[in-house]
């Protein structure tokens, strides 16, 4: 049974209005999953050390002085912070740990993270595109340092690039990071030349308007390389703004392509568990579907 982990911390993280990354979104990806076999589990606040993996002290710092007391205030001009975003973002990090140490006890073979805010762009020092801490580096960093295991894959499908996780993993060799995403699109990178420093890195960019067909195809080719790899864990970066409706790019998937690459990575990582996160997706009602997809797949349940 696939495990769920989500807070009613992620409804408190409050953005202006407008904006895409918005409170709704955390009921538009919940709903679809109610009447799923799943095993719920409260997101817990992350420990400070597994934070420091990835972020120095003086960052998180910063941010615990710059969360009002009221209102919002801009970490720049698309991140923002209200009373209750800095305890989400680390309750998204808590639960992105927890499944780490459920699923490496055998507890099961793959969970779910519904959590706000996304993370996939937060670099070492510098929150970003909606993200304030580095959610999935900072799970990839638990399961190698805590747990020793000696590789683990990250795998990002959002339309964004993940530069913030690729800048937390650059030099780590013991991470395979790969990641298809919309190119020209924000935030600039991850031109196929970006390799890491131990050339553990895949950026597979995409073509404004391109669809399903080209996305399964650069998946065949991440998934070879993840059987290769072979991870002792497999992290999951899900965004699904390539969906055709979403209104931040112009990539054209749709439900049934977020099924079929998750499907490929449950396949290529073999023994490995797999540990997803959500990211972006700003079309409420397609981000609902597609989710529901996923997770299914996810977790083997018929939809």
């Amino acid at each position: 049974m696939t495990i769920l982990y989500t807070h009613p911390a992620s409804g408190r993280h409050v953005t202006p209005p407008g904006h895409p990354e918005q409170v709704a979104r955390h009921r538009a990806v919940l709903d679809p999953l109610a009447d799923l076999p799943l095993a719920h589990r409260e997101a817990p606040l992350a420990d400070d050390a597994d934070v420091l993996r990835c972020h120095p002290e003086r960052y998180l710092t910063r941010l615990r002085t710059a969360v009002p007391a009221q209102g919002q205030v801009a970490l720049d001009g698309d991140t923002w912070l209200s009373p209750g975003s800095l305890d989400a973002a680390l309750r998204a990090v808590g639960a992105a740990c927890a499944a780490v140490d459920a699923l490496l006890a055998g507890e099961d073979r793959s969970a779910f993270v519904a959590m706000r805010p996304p993370g996939h762009h937060a670099e070492r020092e510098t929150p970003m595109g909606f993200c304030i801490l580095g959610t999935a580096a900072i799970a990839a960093k638990r399961a190698l340092d805590h747990h020793g295991l000696d590789r683990v894959a990250v795998l990002d499908f959002d339309v964004h690039h993940g530069n913030g996780t690729q800048d937390l993993l650059w030099t780590e060799k013991r991470a395979f990071f790969a990641s298809t995403h919309q190119m020209p699109l924000y935030p600039g990178t991850g031109a196929a030349s970006e390799q890491g420093a131990h050339g553990q890195m895949l950026n597979l960019p995409l073509r404004p308007g391109s669809g399903g067909a080209e996305a399964r195809a650069a998946w065949t080719t991440i998934a070879a390389r993840l059987r290769d790899w072979a991870p002792g864990l497999v992290i999951v970066s899900a965004g699904f703004d390539a969906h055709a409706a979403d209104p931040l790019a112009s990539l054209n998937w749709d439900e049934a392509d977020f099924a079929a690459i998750i499907a490929m990575i449950v396949d290529a990582a073999g023994a490995a568990p797999v540990v997803s996160v959500l990211e972006g997706g700003y079309d409420l009602p397609a981000l609902g579907r597609s989710v529901r997809a996923h997770v299914t797949t996810l977790g083997g349940i018929a939809a």
